[in-house]
C-alpha cells in the first residue's frame, strides 16, 4: 500500500504547511481561499457527473441511490454526529473543511481507482499524482481551516485500503460499472458541498453519503439473481 501511504504522508505535509500560513492570513485572504475551494469543489463535481454520467448502464440508479442513501443519512444523522465530533476538538468552522476535505479527497477516479491498480497491478502512478493533488488541496484548505483538516487523511486510508482489499479478495466485482456509478454519486455530493462552501446553499451532504453504497449492493443483487 505504498501509494495510499504516500497520499496520506502528502496530506499530512500540507495540512502542517497551510496550518502554519494560517497563522499569518488576514481574514479576507482566508475568506477568498474558502471562496476558491467552493468554486473549485463545484467544477470538480460538474466535471465528475458529465464525464461518468453518459458512461452510466443504469441512468436512473444514482437518483435512486441519491434518495435512498439521503433518507438512511438522515435517519442516523450523520451531518450532526460528525458536527459534534469534530466540535470537541475545534469550536471553529473546521466541521465544514474537514467534511469538504474528506468528499475531495475521498470521492474521486484516482483515489478509487488507485488503489485498485496498486492491488492488482502494483502501480502507484494514479496514487502518486492523487497525493501531490490532495497535498496542494489540504494546504489550502488547511491555511483556512487550521491542521485539523489532516484529520481527512485517516479517512482516506481507510477508504482506499477498503477498495485495495476489495480488489485483492473481489477482483471480479469491482466493474466499471460499479466505479462509474459511485463516480457520479461522489459527483453530486462534492457539488453540493461546494455549494454550501460558497454561502449558496446550506446542504446536508454528508446526510447523503449512504447513497454510495447503494450501487454496490445493487449490482450485486443483480449479479447474482437478475
Amino acid at each position: 500500500m505504498f501509494g495510499t501511504i504516500f497520499n496520506c504522508c502528502m496530506i499530512l505535509i500540507g495540512s502542517t504547511i497551510g496550518s502554519l500560513m494560517n497563522k499569518g492570513l488576514k481574514e479576507r485572504y482566508q475568506t477568498i481561499l474558502l471562496q476558491a475551494m467552493g468554486f473549485a469543489a463545484v467544477a470538480l463535481g460538474i466535471n465528475a457527473v458529465t464525464q461518468y454520467l453518459p458512461k452510466s448502464e443504469e441512468p436512473v440508479l444514482f437518483i435512486v441511490s441519491l434518495a435512498i442513501g439521503a433518507v438512511i443519512g438522515e435517519k442516523i444523522d450523520i451531518e450532526v454526529r460528525f458536527n459534534r465530533f469534530v466540535g470537541r476538538f475545534s469550536d471553529g468552522p473546521l466541521a465544514k473543511g474537514l467534511s469538504t476535505a474528506i468528499l475531495l479527497f475521498c470521492i474521486g477516479t484516482l483515489s478509487i481507482l488507485g488503489p485498485i491498480n496498486s492491488a492488482l497491478q502494483g502501480d502507484h502512478t494514479y496514487l502518486i499524482t492523487n497525493g501531490i493533488l490532495d497535498g496542494v488541496t489540504s494546504l489550502v484548505l488547511a491555511s483556512t481551516f487550521g491542521f485539523g483538516i489532516a484529520l481527512s487523511a485517516v479517512v482516506l486510508f481507510l477508504w482506499q485500503g477498503f477498495f485495495y482489499v476489495m480488489a485483492l479478495f473481489l477482483n471480479d466485482f469491482m466493474t466499471e460499472s460499479l466505479l462509474t456509478e459511485i463516480s457520479i454519486i461522489g459527483g453530486i455530493l462534492i457539488f453540493a458541498t461546494g455549494l454550501s462552501i460558497l454561502g449558496i446553499k446550506n446542504l446536508k451532504s454528508l446526510n447523503m453519503l449512504p447513497a454510495l453504497l447503494i450501487p454496490p449492493v445493487y449490482l450485486t443483487l443483480k449479479h447474482f439473481f437478475l
